[in-house]
Order: structure tokens, then sequence, then C-alpha cells
């Protein structure tokens, strides 16, 4: 059997050193509360990167969408000019 092992990534005496420590420096009535408050920050931390997804999701649309008016406009200006001659040239053959 292979044991693949990541240097800097705690292990099981590792984490369960760890979890006593905390346990002394904050005491058991803390540790609830900080697990809570972490929690609480993750959730907030997560919305607002998915608000922030959001508005470049709708920013792309709107540019593509912008895009695709802007090509309608220019192909628009081009035929402008040959409408203006073909009414100069029906003009000058009156």
């Amino acid at each position: 059997m292979v044991v693949l092992q990541i240097p800097g990534i705690p292990g099981g005496p590792e984490v369960l050193l760890l979890l006593l420590l905390a346990v002394l420096l904050f005491g058991a009535n803390k540790i609830p509360k900080l697990a809570r408050s972490s929690g609480q920050a993750i959730g907030e931390f997560q919305k607002g990167r998915e608000q922030v997804e959001q508005e470049l999701q709708e920013m792309k649309e709107g540019d593509s969408e912008e895009g695709s008016a802007e090509t309608e406009r220019t192909v628009e200006s081009e035929d402008e000019p040959t409408r203006e001659r073909e009414s100069e040239t029906s003009d000058s053959s009156n």
C-alpha cells in the first residue's frame, strides 16, 4: 500500500495536537462560537463571490449584445452611401 504524503498538510496526530492546543487556548465554550462565526464568514465570502461572478456574467452578456447592435449600426451606415448614390443617379437621369 502506497501512502501519499503531501508536505505542509497536517496528518492525524498533528490535527489532534492542534485541536488540543485550541481547547487549551480558547476553552471548550468558545470553540463552537469560533466555528460558527468562521462558518458565517465563509458563507458571506461565498455570497460575495457569487454576486461578483453574476455581475461579471451580466457585463459579458451586455457587451455581446452591444457588440451585435454596433455591428448592425455599422452595416446600416455602410448601406447609407449606397442609397445616396442610388438617389443621385436617379435624380441625374431625370
